[in-house]
């Protein structure tokens, strides 16, 4: 025992055979995988890799959907061949990533084509060994070029490059149950940690020390609260020894650059489980402090409009349908939009500017640096600046509504608004209809609009015409009411009809 607090003091690898965990090969008759939920792009991939002569399974949380009998969304491949090696077998395959590089192999073209994770094994090394640099990815980004294993102050690992075999990659790994590797033509499930066994109990572990983990990686603090709320409904809990570290090391995700904390947010919201994260944050005590932007989301669950955006994001995702997160942020910081621009409203600015003000105050105060990023930033500001044009209904502008780029877009958050009880049901109906109208119809509906637009107008001056006919008729005979008398009659001469004209144009639309 004090052998081995000594070894652990000097920063030694003691026990490394234990730490790695022992090697079984689970077969077929034990896990009941069924080889038909296995996506044939993925048995493609590893197949090709096998042909070369590499080692290849599918890993990580699609071995444990597999195992728990459902059909994985994605699929990720892990190999002992380089990504030099992997990028050399197939035609289309990217190297990426500098932290963690990894090949993506693409299958098919436009929104039918699918990517296919692969990872070299990785070894499992001491960071007390690694390079060490002060500042993080950005400040540090000429030293870290030439790096392979970097750790920044607080034991945050900026480079893991260094590959190694299976067992290693296996201890590298996070949860038990993403530890595990299956082999699609032998069938067999590879677990050095009781991946298995916590499957079938249900838990979440962390492997090794979790507090340890937590800061070789914050992001796995964020991963923990979505792989727990993903799994909820089927019954799984994060293990106590796992969960307890998780709101000590919190402070740590300061360093995480703003751009990864902002695509783990989105993993959380728009992975099918929004509302099971959003409950699982306040569980863990992590609804304040991961990120600005989530702790909105979190703060402003219960609203009618951010509800809705969540259940809807939701449902589209468990019917297979995409999602944007310029939808999803759009709904949930309409609130500051909508109260900015009242704001400016009230100061007697004209409707448009106003809007447009308040929408680059939300872009400032609320999003940052994400605001950077081009088309996040302009599909958020259309989807806003639509809103008062669905309030104008007229001819030329209707038309132009539906035929924009980013119609369903803001019609969906037309609903989702008038679902919260912000607009009347009524408008959305009308934009529904004359969405999937024909033109004939869309033109009647027009005129329909206009028509009772103008009745409204008569009925609102009806009072103060009623007061005049009241009043007793002028002598015909009078002199002083020949001029009067006339004035109608200056109007109509605007709408006589161009000489020689034949009228077979009809006259122009009233407005």
């Amino acid at each position: 025992m004090i052998k081995t607090f000594i070894d652990k003091l000097l920063g030694k690898r003691a026990g490394a055979k234990h730490r790695f965990g022992k090697r079984e090969e689970v077969p077929a008759s034990v896990h009941h995988i069924d080889p038909a939920l296995v996506d044939r792009r993925a048995l493609e991939v590893v197949s090709t890799l096998k042909k070369a002569g590499h080692e290849a399974y599918i890993v990580g949380g699609a071995v444990r959907d597999l195992l728990l009998g459902l059909k994985p969304k994605d699929f990720d491949v892990a190999t002992d061949a380089t990504p030099e090696q992997v990028k050399a077998l197939f035609r289309r395959a990217f190297i990426i990533g500098r932290r963690f590089r990894i090949v993506h192999v693409v299958h098919g073209r436009g929104r039918e084509h699918e990517v296919i994770e692969v990872s070299t094994f990785r070894a499992y090394l001491d960071h007390a060994a690694a390079e060490h640099v002060q500042g993080n990815e950005k400040t540090s980004k000429a030293e870290l070029s030439g790096m392979r294993h970097a750790v920044d102050a607080s034991g945050r690992v900026l480079r893991d490059n260094v590959w190694g075999p299976q067992e290693e990659d296996a201890a590298r790994r996070d949860f038990t149950v993403n530890a595990m590797y299956y082999d699609p033509q032998t069938q067999i499930v590879v677990d050095y940690h009781k991946g298995i066994q916590d499957a079938q109990k249900r838990v979440l572990r962390m492997i090794g020390d979790p507090e340890l983990r937590y800061h070789e990686d914050p992001v796995r603090i964020i991963r923990a609260a979505r792989f727990a709320a993903k799994l909820d409904a089927l019954g799984f809990t994060l293990e106590p020894r796992t969960a307890r570290p998780l709101v000590a090391c919190e402070h740590l995700l300061r360093e995480v650059p703003q751009s990864r904390l902002f695509d783990e947010m989105l993993k959380l919201l728009q992975t099918g489980h929004a509302l099971a994260s959003v409950a699982q944050l306040k569980k863990l005590g992590l609804e304040k402090g991961i990120y600005p932007l989530l702790d909105i989301v979190v703060e402003r669950a219960e609203l009618p409009l951010v509800r809705g955006v969540l259940q809807d994001t939701d449902r589209r995702v468990k019917e297979g349908k995409a999602v944007a997160p310029s939808f999803l942020l759009s709904c949930v910081l309409w609130p500051d939009v909508k109260a900015g621009w009242e704001r400016h409203l009230a100061a007697g600015e004209h409707p448009f500017p106003a809007l447009q003000a308040a929408i680059d105050e939300v872009f400032a105060q609320r999003i940052g640096d994400v605001s950077g990023r081009g088309k996040l930033a302009a599909d958020m500001r259309e989807i806003w600046v639509m809103q008062p044009r669905f309030e104008r209904r007229t001819g030329h502008g209707a038309h132009s509504m539906v035929a924009h780029i980013r119609f369903r877009a803001g019609f969906d958050f037309l609903r989702l608004r008038a679902d919260s009880g912000e607009v009347a049901e009524e408008l959305v109906s009308w934009w529904q209809q004359f969405s999937l109208a024909d033109e004939e119809r869309r033109n009647d509906m027009l005129d329909q609009l206009r028509e009772e637009q103008r009745q409204r107008s008569r009925q609102r001056k009806s009072g103060p015409q009623r007061s005049a006919s009241n009043a007793p008729e002028p002598d015909a005979g009078a002199e002083g009411d020949a001029e009067p008398a006339s004035a109608p009659r200056k109007r109509r001469r605007r709408r006589r009809k161009p000489a020689g004209a034949d009228g077979s144009q009809g006259s122009p639309r009233e407005p």
